[in-house]
Formats: structure tokens, C-alpha cells, sequence
């Protein structure tokens, strides 16, 4: 990875950043614009929620953060050091050392316990975190040897948090990770990440095009049309637990 200077807020450097980033599909003859210059500063320890409605270019953006997806142009940096031209392989490294993802959909392994689904992550990373400990904290440890189909909607997405972040994740990105829940479900799912967000001390994103979640974010991005037409601090940041919608 190639060093460039990090953007800064004034007071520290970024641990993950973006640079007007573009992002273009070409879809038979038309192009997609899914970004269109956005800029974007993750910090350390901070719970940062990007906020708006489908089709603002929220999942692409966290996806070229993470490292799943490859910008068109602009930059992305790790820790002042840039992610371009990075290939496949170095790519996999970044994702496996620093990242850690939590989607919509859990995407866990039916014939596996939710330890042994944690486990996958165990076995690859290199500084792991024991899966029962990451289990415990999710508040499934009572749970592990139990199988996906025997588990709740909002268990089985904690149980997805806790792979997430069994290899010690400098980031933790979270794509909508409420948005397959009923209310009651979603809070105790959001109550998980901040726990693990403040155990951990991660730098952490969160997207979702529900304002009310917004709340307990230290900073809020607005996304629409491809960039971030708006940010701003929350003087008074919200426990999950005090959310309803």
C-alpha cells in the first residue's frame, strides 16, 4: 500500500477514508453512476451511521470501504495508506486483518452450530478472539451449540455479529443490519453493536435508511445521489435501548 497523508477533522488522523470516489455500472449500454464523488472519514472509536434512502449509494460505499468493491476513481485509505491497486490478494489481506461485515441477511452455514460458525472466522484470523467469548458478547453464550433453524431472526444476526468480530476487527461495517426486523428484534440487535462498540473499541459504520437509528451514532452522513450531501454531530447521542419506531 502506497502512504498519502490522511485527511484529518483537525484533531486525529482517520482510521478509514474515501476521497471522492466514483463508482460506475455499466448495465448493457447505460452507465449507473452508484457514486458520484463521495467523501467519507471513519475515526477511531467512533460510531458513525450513514443515513438515507435506497439508491444513495450507502452499500456501494461501504463495500469499496471494506474493501469488497473496487472504486472507479478516487481513493480509499487505511490508516493514511492507500487501498488502490491493491489486487485481489492484497484486498482478502485487508479484509481478513481489519475488517469486520454484518449484513442484512446473516448468511450463516445451516449445518453448522452458531460456535461453529463462528469458529470459520476463528480459524483464519490472526489474532483471534475465542468464539465463545465473542458469543458472550452478543449475549448468546447459552445458545452456541445450537443450529441456525433453532434460533430466532434477531439470534441469528447476533450470532453473525459475533463472527464478525471473533478476529478482533480494527472497522466494523454494518449494512442495514436491523433491516430484515421487526422493531423489538432490531433494538436488541443494536443494543449487541454497541456493546461490541464500546468493548472493543472499534471504529465503527453503520447504514440504514431508518432516521431513527441515526440516534446513536457519534456523527450522521446523509447520502444522496452518489456523495454525502450532509453531516453532522449528535450533541446527545441515544441508548439503543431508548429507540422505538
Amino acid at each position: 500500500m502506497n502512504k498519502t497523508p490522511a485527511p484529518s477533522d483537525g484533531r486525529r488522523r482517520a482510521t478509514l477514508s474515501a476521497r471522492d470516489v466514483t463508482k460506475t455500472y455499466q448495465t448493457g449500454d447505460v452507465d449507473v453512476h452508484a457514486l458520484r464523488g463521495a467523501d467519507v472519514e471513519l475515526f477511531p472509536r467512533e460510531m458513525t451511521v450513514l443515513l438515507g434512502p435506497s439508491g444513495s449509494g450507502k452499500s456501494t460505499l461501504l463495500n469499496i470501504l471494506g474493501g469488497l468493491d473496487t472504486a472507479t476513481s478516487g481513493e480509499v485509505l487505511f490508516r493514511g495508506e492507500s487501498l488502490n491497486g491493491l489486487d485481489e490478494s492484497g484486498l482478502t489481506r485487508y479484509r481478513r486483518e481489519h475488517v469486520g461485515f454484518v449484513f442484512q441477511f446473516y448468511n450463516l452455514i445451516p449445518s453448522l452450530t452458531a460456535l461453529e460458525n463462528v469458529l470459520l472466522v476463528t480459524e483464519i484470523a490472526s489474532d483471534p478472539m475465542k468464539a465463545s467469548e465473542a458469543l458472550e458478547l452478543v449475549g448468546l453464550k447459552e445458545r452456541m451449540l445450537h443450529f441456525p433453524a433453532q434460533l430466532s431472526g434477531g439470534e441469528q444476526q447476533r450470532i453473525a455479529i459475533a463472527r464478525a468480530i471473533a478476529k478482533r476487527p480494527d472497522i466494523l461495517l454494518c449494512d442495514e443490519p436491523t433491516g430484515a426486523l421487526d422493531s423489538e428484534t432490531g433494538i436488541l440487535v443494536l443494543q449487541a453493536i454497541e456493546h461490541i462498540h464500546a468493548e472493543l473499541g472499534t471504529t465503527t459504520a453503520l447504514i440504514t435508511h431508518n432516521a431513527v437509528i441515526a440516534d446513536i451514532a457519534d456523527r450522521v452522513l446523509i447520502c444522496g445521489d452518489g456523495r454525502i450531501v450532509e453531516q453532522r454531530r449528535n450533541e446527545r447521542k441515544r441508548r439503543a435501548g431508548d429507540l422505538s419506531w
